[in-house]
């Protein structure tokens, strides 16, 4: 039943990123094999100017077995991952890098580092993670969220999730994302409660909060990713069987969702945090290097568009 194809970092994705500048990212604790290696990749491909944050000894220890020269890469020592995230976080503070990337530590740890205010790294918005799902071969993207941080998101969550989302398919260039607000049911019912939290966001971004994109719901998941599970349903709108941003009702059913995807499919999960004053590159523990390279490839494009949308803004 697992699938055998390899997967493989979009193509697509990849080649837009490397004609942008590489963007200066602090690589927090790359202890292990993995973590390291996909920093590597990453710099050889031109997308990241990596800093590495960890046990000096250790990162060049690893270094060695990989066949990295370290001679030109900035390292910075810290004792353990707690001290790794922190003095990471500094470097994006003090502006001297423009990403984090997690490695080898616990999601918790790093996060906590991001969210203490003397990191300085806290915007308005409330921190939730995209996940971008392609298929081999394909230049068709899907984005789910959030299926990382946010547990059981209120409604309110919900929004800063939505919005977080729908800046990252306008860096991709989708000017109008369609959204596909999910539940067990197309039918709002009060033993559903994400059927109610669905309708409501619905109304909320027809007065308004959700700017930028045509959000409808509720819808079951086969009603947003097929044409003909909609028609025989009976269910119009711009939306249903042709999702680009599945908003799922909360982190279980999301993490069930990409994962199904990954081990069934081959897809590739590119991994960002967003909400923060810069984008966090953060993929599953068991994620493989073409996944990790497809989420630098996503935050270069990402960070781009931001400074680009700032600079308009400002312009006018």
């Amino acid at each position: 039943m697992l699938s055998t194809i390899p997967r493989e970092c979009p193509a697509f994705l990849l080649e837009r990123a490397k004609r942008l500048p590489r963007v200066v990212t602090a690589v927090v604790n790359p202890v292990n094999q993995l973590s390291l290696s996909s920093a590597k990749l990453a710099c050889d491909e031109g997308l990241i100017e990596p800093v590495l944050v960890g046990d000096p000894a250790h990162i060049c220890q690893l270094a060695e077995e990989i066949d990295w020269d370290l001679h030109a890469v900035r390292l910075m020592p810290a004792a353990d991952e707690a001290q790794s995230a922190e003095i990471a976080c500094a470097l994006v503070g003090a502006g001297e890098a423009g990403a984090l990337m997690k490695g080898h530590l616990h999601t918790d740890v790093l996060l906590r580092a991001v969210l203490k205010r003397e990191a300085g790294l806290r915007t308005a918005s409330r921190l939730s993670h995209v996940f971008h799902m392609t298929l081999p071969g394909s230049n068709k993207a899907l984005s789910i969220t959030d299926a990382v941080i946010n547990v059981q998101p209120t409604i309110i969550d919900k929004i800063h999730i939505a919005r977080n989302a729908i800046e990252l398919m306008h860096a991709l260039g989708y000017d109008l994302p369609r959204m596909a607000v999910l539940s067990g049911s197309e039918e709002v019912s009060r033993n559903m409660p994400s059927s109610q939290d669905a309708a409501e966001l619905v109304k909320l971004a027809a007065i308004g909060a959700l700017r930028g994109a045509c959000v409808e719901g509720p819808l079951a998941f086969d009603n947003a990713v097929s044409l003909e599970a909609a028609r025989i349903k009976g269910i119009g709108g711009e939306v249903a069987g042709n999702a680009d941003i599945l908003l799922v009702p909360n982190l279980e059913a999301g993490n069930f969702l990409f994962k199904q995807m990954v081990h069934f499919m081959s897809a590739t999960a590119a991994g960002l945090v967003l909400g923060a004053r810069v984008p966090i590159i953060l993929t599953s523990r068991a994620d493989p290097l073409e996944a990790r390279l497809a989420s630098c490839a996503l935050s270069s494009i990402f960070i781009y568009y931001c400074r680009h949308s700032r600079s308009r803004l400002l312009a006018n």
